[in-house]
């Protein structure tokens, strides 16, 4: 039996996202409220440029980084919290692609040529260690992946940490374009970072709750299932976290789709980022964007469309019968269920 979805809480004390057309929080929310899409006289920023790096730092710095500083700085200042005491999350789903494009053109024309700079840039938890010495932090900190849900991973990582050690922590999401010959291999495309500051407690600075827990997806669910344990209970009992909110109250559009149950942007602004691997991301910061009661559902693992039954029953009935049973074709996945409720104005 999985733990029912709000069964944990946390608190967001601190928001941050970064785009190239999109280069702080208040824009970026903006621009998600709005239902049309974004102005075509917005100019795209070339990269950030985080304050917390010298200028020669940031000039060496590759675009992960400065993208995984840029959101940092600004989530922490959003917090009030001292950035060296954070513990953090640091997510991506592949790293800085651009280097890994210049190591393995290297590799492959002239290996003596590699250079050890890229190759410092190039590993997973870059991002953590330039951000460790950028705050003077000597806190935990965690480089994690999990392909296009390693936002999803991140948070509940971040969130896990939060609960367990009762501390706040930083989580900071980011990915870049694929390059080169990865592109053919590799969907992600533009840059997208993103920041939480998540804390035990509420707090002066505090400005959302957040409910969430692990479930086994079940889009559709009727209740009949007669398994305790199964995640409408769990949804249930996430929807039971605050009783001031009806159901009525809270934002609809936000359960997802029949088919997978996961929640997918809405805007037209979101729905323009959806194409980097940190994209995952989106549906809770448009939520937090909207600053209305919201439950949203994000894929941990992922969907097989066609899942077989295990154990597999032999011997297999040939030829199989058609249409397939339902149970064949049911999406498989397990999913972090959020409740995300803004906290009431001092």
């Amino acid at each position: 039996m999985s733990e029912a979805p709000g069964a944990y809480t946390v608190f967001i004390d601190g928001v941050a996202l970064w785009t190239p057309t999109l280069v702080d929080w208040p824009q970026a929310a903006a621009a998600f409220r709005s239902p049309g899409p974004l102005p075509t006289t917005v100019v795209p920023a070339p990269r950030p440029a985080p304050a917390l790096l010298a200028a020669n730092e940031r000039r060496r710095a590759p675009d992960s980084v400065l993208l995984a500083l840029q959101v940092a700085q600004a989530a922490v200042a959003m917090s009030g919290h001292a950035a060296h005491t954070l513990a953090s999350v640091f997510t991506s789903a592949y790293g800085d692609l651009p280097i890994v494009d210049a190591l393995c053109s290297s590799l492959a024309s002239d290996p003596l040529m590699l250079s050890p700079t890229r190759f410092h840039h190039s590993v997973h938890n870059a991002a953590s260690g330039y951000w460790a010495v950028a705050s003077g932090s000597h806190a935990s900190s965690t480089a994690l992946a999990a392909a296009q849900h390693s936002f999803a991973a991140g948070l509940l990582e971040a969130a896990a940490l939060c609960t367990a050690e009762q501390q706040p922590v930083l989580l900071v999401g980011y990915d870049t374009t694929a390059c080169g010959p990865l592109a053919s291999v590799n969907t992600s495309r533009g840059l997208l970072a993103v920041a939480l500051v998540l804390a035990p407690l509420a707090g002066p600075n505090s400005r959302w709750r957040l409910g969430w827990g692990v479930a086994p997806a079940d889009p559709g669910d009727s209740g009949d299932s007669g398994d305790p344990g199964d995640s409408r209970d769990s949804r249930d009992s996430i929807n039971a976290l605050d009783s001031r909110d009806s159901p009525d109250s809270r934002d609809p559009g936000d359960l997802g789709d029949p088919w997978t149950g996961v929640t997918a942007p809405r805007s037209a602004a979101a729905q323009a980022c959806a194409s980097n691997a940190m994209a995952d991301a989106l549906p809770l910061f448009e939520a937090l964007a909207r600053g209305q009661a919201s439950d949203l559902a994000l894929a941990l693992a992922p969907t097989l469309p066609f899942p077989l039954p295990f154990p597999l029953p032999f011997p297999l009935p040939f030829p199989l019968p058609f249409p397939l049973p339902l149970p064949l074709l049911a999406p498989s996945s397990v999913q972090l269920h959020l409740q995300l409720t803004p906290m009431p104005a001092a």
